[in-house]
């Protein structure tokens, strides 16, 4: 059996089963190393109980007590009366400052009602100039658009016409040949009569 699984302390304390216990023992009268550390154990023991026992104080008082006492800083901070109280104050002041320290108010230039009617009729005057431009191009187009249109339409309706016309013509043209030649046959016939 190696050290490692071996449990020293549990054996000291009697804190094992009987069986492993055994096993324990076994393991000591054959290892050195582990027979040294069950003495050192019955040395600490044999130490410890020799110390007399001592009732336990109830108030230790350190050297360190003054330095971890709170510093009258945070003191303050930890009180919300205080602090509020200083807030306020600062407040207070921080108005009465801005107060005294405030730059006075510069008064607005004079209005000049003339120089400032200039300039509004030159604005207005520009911008009635570029709205008229405007809309008179687009009058312009309007009219152009429709002027267009209605060309394209009068062209359609002369063409309409035109050939509406021409087959007029074509089929008088066409009654007046059979009429010819009616007329042609007519007078052969009556040339050969006697």
């Amino acid at each position: 059996m190696s050290c490692s699984n071996i449990d020293l302390k549990g054996y000291f304390l009697a804190e094992i089963p009987p069986a492993e216990r055994r096993a324990v023992e076994r393991h000591l009268a054959a290892c050195e190393a582990c027979r040294q550390e069950l003495e050192r154990l019955e040395l600490t023991r044999t130490a410890l109980l020799s110390v007399r026992e001592e009732p336990v104080p109830q108030r230790i008082a350190f050297v360190s007590d003054k330095v971890l006492e709170p510093s009258w800083w945070q003191r303050f901070w930890q009180s919300a009366p205080r602090l509020g109280f200083a807030s306020a104050a600062m407040l207070s002041v921080a108005i009465l400052v801005h107060a005294f320290t405030r730059p006075a108010p510069v008064p607005p230039p004079a209005l000049d009602r003339a120089e400032i009617r200039q300039v509004v009729d030159q604005q207005v005057a520009a911008r009635l100039d570029a709205a008229v431009s405007q809309a008179l191009a687009a009058a312009e187009q309007r009219h152009r658009e429709e002027t267009a249109r209605l060309l394209a339409a009068a062209e359609q309706r002369f063409e309409l016409q035109r050939r509406a016309d021409m087959v007029t013509i074509q089929e008088n043209f066409e009654y007046l040949l059979k009429r010819v030649n009616v007329l042609q046959v007519a007078s052969v016939y009556r040339e050969g009569e006697p």
